[in-house]
């Protein structure tokens, strides 16, 4: 069975809108959070979005630049798109049917290296039911002070344990955790 991951930058209050995150880190810094998120999603053999997700990254990274492996990483990476508005996907991308809960355990039980989910809105239905197997946030050294804050509205607590760390020289942080069973 293959695992669920999530991964998202948040601000330090939690804030997970990409357009909060700091974008003067300089270039050795940035340079080192896309080795980092390449190296995340090269962990997955498939990669799991939302209407909103899927269209934001097919938009930033269908046609990738050559000099940059984080695009060139998705641009051909195996997407799965959960959407009740979305006639239909490409860029290399299936539209999940059915019940939620029912379509990513399917996913699951497919073989390989593992399923990345990002975004907001699809990780927490995902999260209260119980799908996702590893959670990474890549906390950043800024409080944005306003903006949709990750996990708003969670039905109930979800209780962690902290797997990983890595300090990056922005001054982001990347914790990893797996839920307690």
């Amino acid at each position: 069975m293959r695992p669920l991951r999530y991964s998202i930058n948040v601000t330090l209050d939690g804030v997970c809108d990409h357009r909060a995150m700091p974008g003067d880190v300089g270039d050795a810094a940035l340079e080192e959070l896309h080795q980092q998120a390449a190296a995340t999603l090269a962990r997955a053999d498939a990669l799991l979005f939302g209407r909103v997700t899927y269209t934001m990254m097919e938009e930033a990274f269908r046609a990738p630049r050559d000099d940059d492996p984080f695009a060139r990483t998705i641009d051909a990476a195996r997407k799965y798109v959960v959407s009740s508005t979305l006639p239909s996907v490409g860029w290399n991308a299936e539209l999940v049917h059915g019940d939620l809960a029912d379509a990513v355990r399917r996913l699951k039980e497919e073989p390989g290296d593992g399923l990345l989910v990002g975004g907001v809105q699809l990780p927490q239905a995902l999260a209260e039911l119980g799908l996702i197997d590893e959670y990474e946030l890549v906390v950043h050294p800024r409080v944005a002070g306003a903006g949709r804050r990750l996990f708003d509205g969670l039905a109930r607590p979800l209780d962690l344990e902290l797997v990983d760390r890595v300090d990056y020289a922005s001054g982001a942080v990347a914790l990893r955790y797996v839920p307690r069973r």
